[in-house]
């Protein structure tokens, strides 16, 4: 188990299933963030032949491992896990027993309940969906098969031993799933919520077992049957059939409960068969997120084997309902029925019950579905709600006229979309009416605006009587960044929540974006570079916008724009002239638009070539000669900048009677040519410097030669 935890109650929206989707989305975020570190160790240890599987689960926030002592060690020390525990073998329920062809229009205990009374004002089920996580189904019942939804989101094997079709060898889910939505295609009707579609998860695998992990890849399962948390499938029913083995509080599925409850599925399981002695209700079924359901017989008795409270989990009462669970006719294997017994068969008379409430009130949240059945509930045994029969028997009919009459309020909220500036204030309107003489006071609160910098009040936090309005102001930060904030307005009143919800829209403040192209220019030394500079005025912006440029250094030239200034949008011409003896490099430039406090810039480049040049050497520098001798030196012309021109070569400092020549000349751009300077015995003697001149147009280079005579 990792360390941190989403809080369920955080995550809000305006409808169940917008809730669902908001929660498996913060859910999966959360897993993906805490778990990495952890995963990334296990994919090393698995590598070395320590891990043999590995199961990431984002309901809980934890991973299931199969692994060897010094790994689960190893995980134990890590900071970001909470805890190791061992994932315990959970057995099945006994599969029901007892055969009956006896057939009646309804069967009583569908009558017990007072399901055809919501019947007949057209509440079947139709539009809802419900869930088992049992031993399967077995979906090719004639009282089954059409009701299943259908698709590979509608039945999940975490076994793997029937991945795509719902099968049961057991007969207890089928079971179960019968006094949920059963038909009467055996000539009476057997289940509570015909018109609902189902689907189910096979927890337990063809041998009656199970373990936590898998337990918990079936809730998770649940929550987003198909893997997308933008598509609200998940169930608005589950029916759990199954406890534990163990005794006292466990709370291995207490953050699996409280995230179905916050997506608005009560999670309904039966309180097990381990009476008649208190205190027998086993986990999950004695966890405060849970509704556990006791067994009566046909007249309204507690059965003896019914667990009892009180829970060992601090639950006041427990079970907290009751409905029948002996005798009860529904289906069973291969289109066959059964009087089967027990609590696993009180329970989903709860859950199909809720189905049809939930057919007339599609919004309800799991806490209002409770209160509803339970202060609808026929009391049993002693005067108010007791540790044998709960609040007391299931009544249907009851629980629809409480939804309809108890007093109750609503909260809507306008504008439905406010828009601002970062920095700026907006208000909203939040209006609180009573329904059914509710005289409540009601708890104002916002959320959305968790980690954004903004800041709100309501005033007044509170609406006395049940009727009212407050006004609520958001005031946003600069720094808050531009988007559509989901505002979710809660009024509290005791067990009651209602929400409106509205959306807090920040545009972006007016600015502007400043582009430049080409972003690279070349030019040669003593030429110029053109860049355009491109403003654009953003979110409505007419300001004024001056141009600069940084970065060019003086001995490289200079930069002018034309214009200088730009109101709104529009763009200028940068132009770079360099100088000839400009440094050839690349130069990296920054052009720079501001306006006011705003300034935003871009990078260009300018690269510098040299200009199409050449060079003059000569070799040796220096040469000796007696009269009348010749001598000879080499010189050489270098292309710089591309040049391809033809040098013209020239000397000039000779002493009388001296003569010269170039072979050849002229010479091109990157040659050599032979100078001879001959001597005559007229010729004097001494050190005389020679200059050799070579010229390619308007270019001119000079090298120096000696010639010692001697």
């Amino acid at each position: 188990m990792l360390r941190s935890q989403v809080d369920p109650g955080t995550v809000v929206a305006p409808t169940r299933r917008q809730r669902t989707v908001a929660l498996v989305r913060a859910l999966r975020a959360r897993a993906v963030a805490d778990q990495t570190g952890v995963l990334r160790l296990l994919a090393r240890r698995r590598g070395q032949g320590l891990v043999t599987d590995v199961v990431p689960l984002w309901v809980v926030n934890a991973v299931a491992v199969v692994a060897e002592p010094s790994v689960i060690a190893e995980l134990a020390a890590r900071p970001d896990v909470r805890e190791i525990r061992p994932d315990r073998t959970v057995q099945a329920p006994p599969s029901t027993l007892g055969s009956s062809t006896a057939a009646t229009p309804v069967e009583p205990n569908v009558e017990a309940v007072n399901a055809p009374s919501l019947w007949s004002l057209g509440f079947i089920g139709q539009g809802t969906v419900v869930a088992t996580m049992d031993t399967g189904v077995d979906g090719s019942h004639p009282d089954l098969a059409a009701g299943w939804r259908g698709g590979s989101n509608s039945w999940y094997d975490p076994n793997g031993e029937h991945p795509a079709t719902p099968t049961d060898v057991n007969g207890h889910g089928t079971a179960t799933m019968g006094v949920l939505v059963g038909g009467s295609a055996g000539g009476a009707s057997i289940g509570v919520a015909p018109g609902a579609k189902w689907i189910a998860v096979k927890i337990f695998n063809d041998h009656g077992s199970t373990t936590t992990s898998r337990i918990h890849q079936g809730f998770q399962w649940l929550l987003d049957p198909d893997g997308n948390p933008a598509t609200p499938d998940a169930p608005d029913v589950v029916n759990n059939s199954w406890s534990g083995s163990i005794g006292g509080c466990n709370l291995d599925f207490q953050p699996d409960l409280r995230n179905l409850r916050a997506a608005g599925i009560l999670p309904v399981f039966s309180a097990g068969n381990y009476g008649p002695d208190p205190s027998t209700v086993l986990s999950p079924a004695n966890n405060p997120e849970a509704l556990a359901v006791g067994a009566l017989d046909d007249s309204a008795v507690i059965d003896p084997s019914s667990s009892r409270g009180p829970s060992a989990c601090g639950q006041a009462v427990t079970p907290r309902l009751t409905a029948p669970g002996v005798g009860v006719r529904t289906t069973d294997l291969y289109g066959s029925y059964r009087d089967a017994s027990g609590t696993s068969l009180a329970a989903p008379h709860v859950a199909g019950v809720l189905a049809l409430l939930l057919g007339a009130f599609p919004d309800l949240s799991a806490d209002r579905q409770q209160s509803a059945l339970e202060n609808a509930a026929v009391d049993l045994g002693e005067p108010g709600p007791d540790n044998t029969y709960g609040y007391g028997r299931l009544d249907a009919l009851a629980a629809y006229q409480w939804l309809s009459t108890a007093p109750d309020f609503t909260v809507a909220a306008s504008p439905a979309q406010a828009t601002t500036v970062p920095g700026g204030t907006v208000k909203y309107t939040v209006a609180v009416s009573g329904v059914h003489g509710f005289a409540g006071d009601v708890a104002l609160t916002l959320g959305g605006l968790s980690g954004a910098p903004a800041t709100w009040t309501i005033t007044p936090a509170v609406i006395a009587g049940g009727a009212g309005s407050a006004q609520v102001a958001v005031t946003t930060a600069p720094t808050i960044g531009a988007g559509t904030y989901p505002l979710t307005l809660t009024g509290t009143s005791g067990g009651l929540t209602r929400t409106a919800v509205v959306l807090l829209v920040v545009t972006p403040p007016p600015d502007f974006g400043l582009a430049v192209t080409p972003t690279s220019a070349s030019v040669v030394a003593g030429s110029s570079a053109g860049y355009t500079i491109g403003v654009t005025g953003l979110n409505g912006f007419t300001g004024t916008v001056g141009l600069s440029l940084s970065g060019l250094p003086a001995s490289v030239g200079t930069a002018s724009f034309s214009p200088s200034v730009i109101v709104g949008s529009g763009s200028a011409t940068l132009s770079i002239a360099t100088s000839k003896s400009a440094p050839p490099g690349t130069y990296a430039l920054t052009a720079t638009g501001t306006s006011g406090s705003t300034s935003h810039s871009t990078g260009i480049t300018l690269v510098v070539t040299p200009a199409p040049d050449f060079s003059v050497s000569v070799s040796p520098p220096s040469a000796t000669v007696l009269r009348g001798q010749a001598a000879t030196y080499t010189v050489s012309t270098s292309a710089i900048g591309g040049f391809t021109g033809a040098v013209a070569l020239t000397v000039t400092g000779l002493p009388t009677g001296a003569s010269a020549s170039f072979t050849p000349n002229p010479v091109s751009a990157s040659g050599a040519s032979a100078l001879r300077v001959s001597t005559t015995s007229r010729t004097p003697r001494g050190t005389f410097p020679m200059l050799i001149t070579g010229t390619s147009g308007t270019l001119v280079h000079q090298a120096t030669a000696t010639l010692m005579v001697r």
